[in-house]
């Protein structure tokens, strides 16, 4: 890509904790000439680089899925999802089917937010759902594969979870006795999340798309 050349982002999920923030960072960000958003409904967002895809992920357009970085924010709860199945379906089939399409329409990389502690062998449905997530995107090919993993996350939720509310309770009094060992654990606010997925997308000394697969820690997204 010509280094004067701006790009294009898709963004999934962009009605989310993450994804608000992260469709925020990319209409500031000088890199980006559109900013692509899949949706369902209405969004309560203007901005003349913003465009938005009114995309239903049953019944796909997979022509709609297209944009230099593709940014997947898209996640549920198993309370909300109602059962595994459906949860599945939300945080596994769903990424996975908007990342065979992405590549197919020339995307050039694909970055992602699982969730700490994802392992496909895990003991715990969850993460083990977010590790296969992982291990599945791993093989479409992409020429990068930015892997998001934050631990709890701060910030204003439309939704109410209770249990992540006592959680955001319990980690502002104990986080910052958390050290050594258990630095990696403590909360993150959501929006440096965003932002560490933006970086993550540029390389800062040419620009060309590094290679591989790439997983990005709660622990180091906390400098952002």
């Amino acid at each position: 890509m010509n280094v004067l050349q701006k790009k294009s982002a898709l963004v999934a999920g962009a009605t989310g904790l993450i994804g608000k923030q992260l469709v925020d960072e990319l209409l500031q960000s000088d890199s980006y000439a559109e900013v692509r958003v899949l949706v369902r409904g209405p969004i309560d967002i203007q901005h003349p680089k913003l465009t938005k895809v009114h995309f239903d992920f049953d019944h796909p357009d997979t022509s709609l899925i297209r944009g230099d970085d593709v940014f997947c924010c898209i996640g549920t709860t198993m309370k909300k999802a109602g059962s595994k199945e459906a949860f599945i379906k939300v945080d596994h089939d769903y990424p996975l089917q908007i990342a065979r399409a992405a590549i197919q329409n020339g995307s050039d990389q694909f970055l992602i937010v699982t969730a700490m502690g994802a392992d496909p062998d895990s003991s715990f449905f969850y993460n083990r759902v977010k590790g296969n997530v992982e291990e599945d995107l791993k093989k479409v090919g992409f020429s990068a594969l930015h892997i998001f993993r934050p631990s709890l996350l701060l910030g204003n939720r439309e939704e109410k979870r209770v249990g992540e509310k006592i959680g955001e309770v319990l980690m502002n009094i104990f986080g910052p006795l958390m050290v050594g060992p258990l630095k990696k654990y403590r909360a993150i606010d959501s929006a440096k999340v965003a932002k560490a997925m933006v970086v993550a997308a540029q390389d800062p000394i040419v620009d060309q798309v590094p290679q591989g697969a790439f997983v990005h820690e709660s622990e180091k997204m906390q400098r952002f």
